[in-house]
């Protein structure tokens, strides 16, 4: 069996002419929602995906606009809304150095440079400029991370962990 990835959300319909708003949970948004590009719609786990063909991509205020191939008016895209949208694992492709799924990072436990553990990272913010890590803490009030390099010093993913800097005012 497959193993799948979500790469976003269709929440609603935008026009139309067909064109769907996506919730998109990739930071590739620009390669995974390519002219020409496989995706895959599911309505619920377990069932049978649909096989879509992106026909164009754009970007208005917070939303990935999508069109697929043979879906050209309101009528039919109607019916797609609430689908989640996933690749298989082969098409996720190779990362350069120091870049990363955020499946990958999602699950991994933060330490401090002392060696205190934070928690694990339950969420990932794509806010602008960088990502921010929400670290779920035992017991006490989620802790955001910007993913920048004065603070994240170490990521072991295969190990699932990951060693931050401790700037003043982090907590």
């Amino acid at each position: 069996m497959a193993e799948w990835f979500n790469v976003g959300k269709i929440v609603n319909t935008q026009g139309i002419k067909g064109e769907v708003r996506v919730i998109s949970r990739t930071d590739f948004t620009e390669s995974r929602y390519k002219v020409g590009n496989t995706l895959y719609l599911f309505k619920t786990e377990g069932t049978e995906p649909i096989e879509v063909t992106v026909k164009s991509h754009r970007v208005h205020k917070t939303f990935d606009l999508l069109t697929f191939e043979g879906y050209n008016n309101l009528d039919e895209v109607e019916k797609l809304r609430d689908y989640i949208i996933r690749v298989p694992k082969d098409q996720l492709g190779e990362l350069k150095e120091n870049e990363y799924y955020f499946h990958e990072i999602i699950g991994c436990t933060v330490f401090t440079e002392e060696g205190e553990e934070l928690g694990k990272i339950s969420e990932i913010l794509t806010p602008g400029a960088n990502d921010v890590w929400v670290v779920k803490r035992k017991g006490g009030k989620d802790v955001l991370i910007p993913y920048i390099e004065e603070i994240v010093k170490d990521i072991n993913i295969s190990d699932k962990v990951i060693k931050i800097h401790l700037m003043e005012g982090l907590l």
